[in-house]
Order: C-alpha cells, then structure tokens, then sequence
C-alpha cells in the first residue's frame, strides 16, 4: 500500500511539473515571436520597447483584478485570490519589481536589436550568471565540474558572437542587452522564491504587484529613452489592429507571470533556467524555419555547445543534489540509531508502528 500510494504521489508531482514546463515553454515561445512583431515588423515600426513592455504590465495588472472580481461573481467556477491594494506589500515586492521591469527591458531591447535565431545565444550565460548570483547572493559553493560546464556555454556563447560577426548581422548592443538580461533572469528567478512568502506563496498576488510596481518604475525609464515623445506620433496610434496585437501581447504577459512563476514554484530556480535555455533552442529551430535563414555549420555548432553546457550542467547539479539527499538521510538516520537505545523495550516497539502508519 505504501509503495501504490508513493508511487502515485510522485505520478501527480511529475504531471504537475510536465503542465507547468508545458505551459511555460507555449507562453514564451509565443510571446517571443509576438514581441518581435511589434517591435521590428514593417507593418508597425513602433520604436518603443519600453511603452510595449509597460503596456503589458498594464494588461496584466487589469486582468488580475478583473479575475478577482469574477471568481467574486462566479465562485464555483473561476477561482482566484482576492486582489487588494496594500502598500505594504508593494513596498515588500519592490526589490523584485526592480529586477523584473530590468528583465522584461533588456528581454525586449535584445529582441529588437537582434533576430529571434540568435535570441537564444545572446541570453545563454542566465545559468553562468545564476551559479555566480546564488554564490554571492545566496553563499551557495559551486562544483568544479559545474564551473567546467559554465566555461563550455561561455564558449558557445562567444563562438555564437562571433558567427554573427561573419555573417555580417552582428548587433553589439544587441548582445550587451542580451547579456544584461541574462543576468537579470537569474536574480529574477532567486528573487521570486525569496519574495513568494511575503504574499502567501501566492503566484497572482506576487504577479500583481510586481507588474504595479513596474507601472511606476517604467515611466522614467520611457521618459529617458524618449518614447514618451514618440508614441503620440506613431502613424497607427488609432489602429484597432495595432492595439489588438498590443493586448494580445498584453495577455501574453498575464499568462507568462503566472507559469513563470509556477514553474519557479513547483521545480527549482536553477531548473527554471535550465528549461529556459532548452525553451529557446527550440525557439531558434523554429525560427530558422519561418524566416528561411541559412546559418552556417560553426553557427550551429555554437547553439549545440551552449545546449550540451547546459544539460551537463544540469546533469552535474542533479547528481549532487542526490549526494546531498543521501548524505542527509545517512545523517538522519544515525541520529535516530542513537536515541533508540534511550527508550524503554515497549516504547521502541509503539514509537516503530507508529512512523510506520505514517508511511501507508
């Protein structure tokens, strides 16, 4: 009975995390290639990453208070916190709206500097920039072969820059977005695990006010970067298809706080990274395929070093998570081998049944 229910438990928590990988992997891949339209389509032209971004942190903080007002109105069927303004909380969330709004900006300034192809190179160092914030941040030792690892996606990563250079499509400032986002996904990931408790590890709550206080935080960065001068020019301001994309965009954005934080939840913020990268390999194929690109065999071999760093990685920090849960168990397991003898013979004997009814 003990093995059927176990078994059972660890089906439900694999299912959990397939549907939050899934679902994150679709937002992303689908908000990346939406985001590229808005920002560098010929039929747009809008020359305002910012205002994009801001406009979908807009959406977002509209949709979670129309959510909660539903599930007010509908209760048996739509489920959802209840959203209240708390400047308390808002002032808890901050340090992580500062990280998330650098996120989403220099996400955006890389997409519009550089094609969706080479996206994924030029954020690939969010697992070197994540081993170096959790030691410096979080004191956490990195192994030897970890560092190794690390060295081979830098590598990939520097051979992707160079490519990109032959090919005549390299955009300098392009990468130095890219890179500066890398970093900020990986402080972003850490940060989110430490701020969930401050709203009752709920995903809603923490996605709601982190995209209000990026409302706020967003307006002198578009004032520096003068968009706020550009946007009442923009030749299709009044286009209903223009704000159709936009809000779409905008959805997007609701939907990819939550699963991103989900997958966050429910694995680990270094596995968040890891599936992001693996997230934009895929995204490099598929758009390689879409605009037709012919890439040369070094170019490739530049997004396959970085992968294979990446999953080595992965491999390496897994096997010794594994030392660690072991280890500990060991650990555990002594210490109850020594306050056994400490019990008389008939409480040995209750003390066992009973930590054995706690495993059926």
């Amino acid at each position: 009975m003990t093995t059927i229910r176990g078994s059972k438990t660890l089906t439900q928590q694999y299912a959990v995390i397939f549907a939050a990988v899934s679902s994150y992997w679709i937002c992303s891949i689908g908000m990346v290639f939406l985001n590229k339209y808005l920002l560098s389509s010929p039929d747009l032209k809008l020359d305002a990453p910012l205002f994009v971004t801001w406009y979908q942190c807009l959406v977002t903080v509209v949709l979670c208070f129309l959510c909660s007002y539903l599930s007010k109105l509908f209760p048996n069927y739509i489920k959802f916190p209840e959203m209240k303004l708390d400047a308390k909380l808002s002032r808890e969330v901050l340090p992580l709206s500062f990280i998330f709004v650098g996120m989403i900006a220099f996400n955006n300034l890389c997409l519009k500097y550089v094609g969706v192809s080479f996206y994924y190179v030029g954020r690939s160092l969010t697992t070197v920039f994540n081993v170096a914030c959790s030691y410096v941040i979080l004191g956490q030792q990195t192994s030897k072969p970890a560092i190794v690892c690390c060295l081979v996606i830098i590598g990939g990563f520097l051979l992707g820059v160079n490519q990109e250079d032959v090919a005549g499509s390299l955009s300098i400032i392009g990468v130095v977005y890219g890179v500066l986002a890398s970093l900020f996904v990986a402080l972003n990931a850490i940060f989110t695990k430490k701020t969930l408790g401050f709203v009752g590890d709920s995903i809603w709550r923490l996605t709601m006010y982190n995209n209000l206080n990026a409302l706020f935080l967003f307006l002198p960065l578009m004032l520096f970067n003068g968009e706020l001068g550009v946007i009442p020019y923009f030749d299709q301001i009044t286009s209903v298809y223009f704000w159709s994309m936009m809000s779409l965009s905008g959805f997007f954005g609701f939907i990819m706080g939550y699963v991103t934080g989900w997958q966050i939840q429910v694995t680990s913020p270094l596995t968040h990274n890891i599936s992001g990268t693996a997230k934009a390999a895929a995204q490099t194929v598929m758009a390689v395929i879409i605009w037709s690109e012919v890439k040369l065999m070094l170019w490739w071999a530049s997004n396959l070093i970085v992968l294979i760093g990446s999953a080595a990685y992965t491999y390496v920090q897994q096997k010794a998570m594994e030392r660690d849960f072991e280890t500990n168990r060991v650990n555990r397991s002594k210490s109850t081998e020594t306050e056994v003898p400490l019990l008389p013979v008939h409480d040995r004997s209750s003390s066992r049944l009973t930590e054995e009814s706690k495993l059926v």
